[in-house]
């Protein structure tokens, strides 16, 4: 979770005293970076993906389930038997927010072949192997996105009240501070957000309004911060960990060059709304079932740190900008030149950065990226790390880039490495199993194949893009919801590097170019409407030379996501709403109880431990991978 400095964190007022100090030198930093590496070519497809699970602890006699708070401990066994061991280990473990979370990548990045498809699960399954191996009795590693009763009464292992005191991290009535990676940067984080903002952050989820559910829902609090900030009809969190104590599955590509890169960033932001409906997987919230699929509003409010002034709700006297999104969130410029005439978003950027880069030979569209981006204060500063060598590290220019949130993250290199231009794709929401992550990340790394080897063309004004990210958080969005997506994109025939073919006028960017399209039309096609992405993958897979094993992988992986297009595969979201409203505990109210957590989370493990099948979920498509690795490809995985 972006930069680990290590050394003694600074108070939000010391922080602020050096925010300008940090924003200077980090521009200093990066231009150093670019100018030593913006002509760089030919770096080869590297690629790797990026999975945060939750440790988990089942009390089988109570029917409880607890997130246990060894992340710590866990995390510091699987690096000294793994890369602290093996510097080729094939499995990396990192920190992640929750003290219950851990999160791994692969050991080293996948290549450009078609057959490192084909290791994408095993290497998966070894991470899971490998952590579980280190858990105590009764504990498990679970890919949920979120814990269905985080925040509520003795959910962590062990059991810590919140103490909602101005002297804590997070001052939450919920989420005790013990369940805070024990890192000083996640604390300081929290904290700084808190102190910034000037309150605690606010996040309102609606409930789902079932047959029993009070109408309307209003919870009754005694701190008057609460009571104020709390909406009817929602469910009220308040803190940084109900966002960031989720998971994710992200993956990140290096591109060829800069220019690769940009072109790269700007298409699949438009596919972020879109695979991010596919793999809605959180549906609860505070032990109540919610209005909405995905975490991604929830984990925008957690880590709102904009003042009053910024949000617009009190006149600009001490802020400088009225700033229109939190710092987590969908992207606000495209990079590329094709992309520039569908810049419709007002951007608010730090004019001064803005000019300075200009005048250093950064062209207009990544100097108002970088400029918009260090709008933003420093939320983490070590004491240590206050001085630094511009030419040489870029710990300050990371400090603000890396606690920039959005849907796409374009990486420059870092200061003297032989890693080259990268982005990084984010919106995705975890899955109860290796293989349904695995099918995401292969889903997504191809279609930036594809989007390369046939110069596609994906854009569609940025606003429509923001309002598709309203939509594929919605419940039920991927049957439900019709998204924007442009009709033709094919006719650009853009070149990658030089340029993005001819300039088209104002008035030629009629909304004929996108319309609104189902989820379904998008992924798998509609005669006369959309050939579908499916089958655009299938004609560059008919043209590439892939073995017979890696090609079953691929069709199964995609049928999966066609699948989940089409509805006849539930999302996860849809999967646990209905083993809840099923249960036979269950209300018809919205609660989710201790029990009823329990069942659901038996049940995610014996799935993600393949110790029971989930058709509805899974389909056929679903096999266990053999002791070799070699994909059991289903009798009808082309179908």
């Amino acid at each position: 979770m972006g930069l680990l400095a290590q050394g003694s964190p600074l108070s939000w007022e010391d922080t602020k005293r050096h925010a300008d100090h940090v924003r200077r030198h980090g521009i200093l930093q990066f231009l150093h970076i670019y100018h030593a590496v913006k002509d760089r070519h030919k770096d080869v497809l590297k690629w790797g993906d990026e999975v945060e699970y939750m440790l988990v602890s089942f009390d089988h006699e109570n029917k409880k389930v607890q997130l246990v708070l060894s992340g710590e401990d866990v995390l510091e066994t699987l690096q000294e038997k793994g890369e602290r061991t093996n510097p080729n280990h094939p499995t990396l473990w990192r920190p992640e927010y929750g003290s219950y979370m851990i999160e791994g990548t692969p050991g080293q990045p996948y290549g450009g072949t078609m057959s490192e498809f084909n290791t994408v699960q095993d290497n998966m399954r070894k991470r899971r192997q490998e952590a579980t191996s280190v858990l105590g009795e009764n504990q498990a590693l679970c890919t949920i996105t979120s814990f269905p009763r985080l925040g509520c009464p003795g959910f962590t292992l062990p059991e810590y009240k919140p103490n909602p005191v101005e002297g804590g991290a997070s001052k939450s009535l919920f989420f005790p501070d013990e369940a805070i990676n024990k890192h000083p940067r996640f604390s300081t984080l929290t904290r700084n957000i808190r102190h910034r903002r000037g309150e605690k952050v606010v996040i309102n989820v609606p409930i789902f309004k079932d047959k029993n559910t009070p109408s309307p829902f209003v919870e009754a609090f005694a701190d008057e911060e609460a009571a104020r900030a709390a909406q009817p009809d929602h469910i009220y969190m308040d803190a940084m960990g109900f966002g960031m104590g989720n998971c994710c599955l992200q993956v990140t590509f290096q591109a060829c060059s800069i220019s690769e890169a940009r072109y790269l960033y700007d298409q699949l932001a438009t596919i972020c709304p879109i695979v991010m409906a596919l793999s809605a997987a959180s549906p609860f919230y505070r032990g109540y079932v919610s209005d909405i699929d995905c975490r991604w509003g929830v984990i925008s409010a957690s880590v709102d740190d904009r003042t009053r002034e910024e949000r617009g709700l009190e006149p600009l006297k001490t802020s400088n900008y009225r700033i229109s999104k939190s710092r987590y969130d969908s992207i606000d410029s495209y990079l590329s030149k094709c992309g520039e005439k569908y810049n419709d978003i007002d951007l608010t950027i730090d004019k001064g950065i803005y000019e300075q880069l200009l005048k250093e030979g950064i062209d207009h569209l990544l100097a108002q990226h970088v400029a918009h981006l260090f709008i933003r204060d420093p939320l983490t500063l070590f004491e240590e790390k206050i001085h630094m060598d511009d030419a040489n590290e870029s710990d300050h220019f990371e400090n603000i880039q890396s606690t920039n949130w959005q849907t796409m993250r374009f990486k420059p290199p870092p200061p003297n490495s032989d890693i080259g231009w990268r982005v990084e794709f984010r919106p995705m929401e975890v899955q109860l199993t290796d293989f349904e992550n695995s099918a995401y990340v292969v889903f997504v790394v191809l279609l930036t194949r594809v989007i390369l080897s046939y110069k596609l063309d994906f854009l569609i004004p940025l606003s429509k893009v923001d309002e598709n990210m309203k939509t594929a958080q919605r419940r039920d969005a991927v049957l439900q919801g019709m998204f924007y997506f442009r009709k033709d994109i094919c006719k650009g025939g853009h070149a990658v590097v030089d340029g993005c073919g001819k300039a088209q006028s104002s008035a030629e960017l009629a909304a004929e170019e996108y319309g609104l399209m189902s989820i379904d039309t998008i992924i798998n096609g509609k005669e006369g409407v959309f050939p579908g992405l499916i089958p655009i993958l299938n004609s560059y897979l008919e043209n590439m030379e892939v073995d017979v094993d890696t090609r079953c992988s691929i069709l199964n992986y995609l049928k999966l996501i066609k699948k989940r297009a089409s509805g006849q595969l539930m999302t996860v979201a849809r999967w646990m709403r209905e083993f809840i409203a099923n249960h036979p505990d269950y209300k018809q109210d919205s609660v989710v109880t201790d029990a009823m957590n329990y069942s659901l989370l038996v049940k995610c493990n014996q799935i993600a431990n393949e110790q029971c099948e989930c058709p509805e979920l899974l389909g056929s498509a679903f096999r266990r991978r053999a002791k070799d690795g070699a994909s059991k490809a289903d009798s009808d995985s082309s179908k």
